[in-house]
């Protein structure tokens, strides 16, 4: 027993790390927050910090790789009862713009301090963003399948459509002075992505 205790307290000091990380990176920036500054924040030993992690990069690569799993985890548990890929769609879309509109420094780090260099966007685009890219890709295969989805389009292209239209959503409620909340802007989004824009 004592050592399931230890584990879970360890994965609790981890955890609490990995949050106040990003609510400093949120607020200083990636480039400008320390070890340091992450460690007062999560009021513990600078030294506790690399009991867990290597570096600061580490600490970010880490917030990512977390919310990825978590969120891809999210969407094929919400769908799996689904069989329409149109709905299917819908739910991955809201649920999207539903944890980053919930956690607002969650949100800048992803929309914004992961995309500091070119370095780090090349390194969480092999990672857990491809997987998630993936889980739309196929279910807009099944679409093309069932004949939902025109099959002249290219899955992998229109995938990184819609998921650029959700990222454009969260990037300006992050930059907009105005008060509203994110996860509606999902229904605007998948309203244009599966019926467009032309006028019947």
């Amino acid at each position: 027993m004592a050592k399931k205790t230890s584990r879970n307290g360890s994965a609790g000091k981890r955890e609490l790390i990995l949050r106040a990380a990003t609510r400093v990176f949120a607020s200083n920036g990636y480039f400008n927050s320390k070890v340091a500054d992450i460690a007062r924040a999560a009021d513990v030993a600078d030294g506790t910090v690399y009991l867990y992690f290597k570096s600061k990069e580490e600490i970010l690569h880490s917030i990512f790789d977390q919310n990825m799993a978590e969120a891809i985890a999210s969407g094929r548990k919400l769908i799996k009862a689904l069989s329409d890929p149109r709905e299917k769609l819908r739910r991955i879309a809201k649920l999207h713009l539903e944890r980053l509109g919930a956690d607002r420094d969650l949100a800048v780090v992803f929309q914004v301090e992961l995309r500091g260099s070119t370095k780090f966007m090349e390194e969480f685009s092999a990672a857990g963003f491809a997987e998630y890219l993936d889980l739309l890709c196929k279910i807009i295969e099944e679409g093309q399948r069932s004949r939902v989805f025109r099959k002249d389009l290219n899955a992998k292209v229109v995938s990184k459509i819609l998921f650029g239209a959700l990222d454009e959503m969260a990037t300006n409620w992050i930059i907009s002075h105005r008060n509203y909340q994110l996860e509606p802007m999902a229904d605007v989004v998948m309203d244009v992505f599966l019926n467009g824009v032309i006028a019947e």
